[in-house]
């Protein structure tokens, strides 16, 4: 089983004045309708941007609607630049109830930070979203919709995936023969070992229900690049209904991926997923608790 473990220092979150509060858990019962979580690594000139969008599109969908009720959650992946500075003045400008910052000991890669925002959530549904703003956030009402109409939800579970896959055509030809030659045997492996059925598993947007996110990440062994792999391939185990939908993308520059090597590392990681629950060294239980 996956060791689920938090730092005493990320037990906690600053508030608007800097004082310290405790983090709620996901096992509490939900007070927000969405949480936005916000895996965040040397992010200091991309965030901005991401962050004014989200904002301004959640500000004015309350404004619409006072009922809707929301929260932001930063996760600072052991930056070394000075990513939870800037995210902590959106914090100041909005308050510690509607924006807060995670910043985590030290490196997890980008699913074990997913998960440390997710495990202190407080929404009934939860979207993770990639730092640099990729996809046009607004987006998240399809993501939505498309929850929606997978209900009825068993045990209340149900994922909606942002899906790329119809820009595939637009971006071969962009790309070099070596780097689409990558993604096909990238997209052939997932489909052989992990997970059937959905073209793009690697978007960073995804929008959950409470439950089907407390199940999936409490049940996740790899936390860098093939997580969402994995997630999909958990999900799937449980049957949980996934919906993959198309969402507005762009390339943005300043990827962490070295595209080569990256593609090598997710290869092997796909190939030890499929292993390891194969030989029983890793398996799926009920949803359990972090230390």
């Amino acid at each position: 089983m996956p060791a689920l473990h938090r730092h005493e220092e990320e037990k906690f979150f600053l508030n608007a004045k800097g004082q310290k509060e405790t983090l709620p858990s996901i096992w509490d019962s939900p007070t927000k309708q969405l949480s936005v979580v916000v895996p965040s690594y040397n992010e200091e000139k991309r965030l901005p941007v991401m962050m004014d969008e989200a904002l301004s599109y959640l500000e004015k969908r309350q404004k619409r609607d006072p009922a809707f009720t929301y929260e932001v959650i930063v996760v600072d992946d052991g930056s070394k630049d000075q990513t939870s500075k800037v995210a902590f003045k959106y914090c100041q400008k909005y308050g510690s109830d509607k924006v807060r910052v995670i910043t985590l000991v030290k490196n997890r890669g980008k699913g074990g930070a997913i998960r440390m925002g997710i495990f202190s959530s407080r929404g009934e549904k939860i979207l993770m979203a990639d730092a640099d703003g990729a996809t046009k956030f607004p987006d998240v009402e399809k993501l939505e919709k498309g929850l929606n109409d997978l209900q009825p939800w068993p045990n209340q579970m149900a994922i909606a995936c942002g899906s790329r896959a119809h820009l595939e055509k637009e971006s071969i030809a962009q790309r070099s023969y070596f780097r689409t030659l990558l993604m096909y045997g990238f997209h052939f492996l997932v489909w052989f070992l992990c997970v059937k059925g959905i073209r793009d598993t690697q978007c960073g947007f995804k929008l959950f229900t409470r439950e089907a996110a407390s199940r999936t990440f409490s049940s996740l062994h790899v936390e860098r690049w093939a997580f969402d792999v994995e997630l999909l391939y958990i999900a799937q185990f449980f049957k949980i209904p996934i919906a993959e939908i198309a969402v507005n993308w762009t390339e943005i520059e300043g990827s962490k991926l070295v595209p080569f090597w990256s593609w090598l590392q997710m290869g092997k990681d796909l190939l030890f997923i499929r292993l390891r629950y194969l030989t029983g060294a890793w398996r799926l239980e009920q949803t359990r608790k972090m230390n």
